[in-house]
C-alpha cells in the first residue's frame, strides 16, 4: 500500500495533512518544514505570500507548544487542511489545557520573547483556542483564506 505523505487536494477541494512531533525545539521545526513542504505541494510554492505567513504561524504556534504546553513523554500534534473556498486552517494541540495562550504586549520592549501571539493575531485572518478534542489540552488555531489555486 502506497502513502500520500502530502495528498494533494481530493474532488472536493479539500486535503489534509496530520503528524505528531516530540515537544522539543527539533520537533518544532520540524513541524514548520513539514507545514512549508505540504503547502508547497498543494500549491502554494514557499516563496508565496500564504506559504510563508501561514509557515511563519506554524513556527510560532509550534514554539508555543513546545514552550508552553510541553508535558514530559507527551507530543505535540499538527493538523493543516484545507477546504474547497481556499481556507487553510492549521491546528496546534498539545497536552496542557490549563495554560491558555492570551495576547499581551511584552513589558519590556527589548525582550526577545512575548510577541508570538501578536504575530498571529495579525498575520492569521482568525484564530482562537479550542479544547483538544481526543485527549487532554488544547488546540490553538489559525486560519488564513488563500486564493485557489489551479491544477496547471
Amino acid at each position: 500500500m502506497h502513502t500520500t505523505l502530502f495528498p494533494l487536494p481530493d474532488p472536493t477541494g479539500t486535503s489534509e495533512f496530520a503528524m505528531s512531533f516530540t515537544s522539543t525545539p527539533r520537533g518544532a521545526r520540524l513541524a514548520r518544514l513539514f507545514v512549508s513542504h505540504c503547502l508547497d505541494s498543494w500549491g502554494h510554492p514557499y516563496d508565496s505570500d500564504v506559504n510563508e505567513t501561514l509557515t511563519l504561524i506554524t513556527a510560532e504556534l509550534c514554539a508555543n507548544a513546545v514552550r508552553h504546553g510541553r508535558v514530559p513523554g507527551r507530543d505535540f500534534h499538527v493538523r493543516l487542511t484545507t477546504e474547497a473556498g481556499g481556507e487553510l486552517r492549521l491546528e496546534v494541540s498539545d497536552t496542557r489545557g490549563e495554560r491558555r495562550p492570551a495576547v499581551v504586549p511584552p513589558t519590556d520592549p527589548d525582550a526577545e520573547s512575548g510577541r508570538g501571539l501578536l504575530l498571529v493575531t495579525a498575520l492569521a485572518d482568525d484564530w482562537g483556542v479550542t479544547d483538544r478534542c481526543h485527549g487532554p489540552g488544547k488546540t490553538v488555531w489559525a486560519s488564513l483564506r488563500a486564493p485557489h489555486r489551479s491544477a496547471e
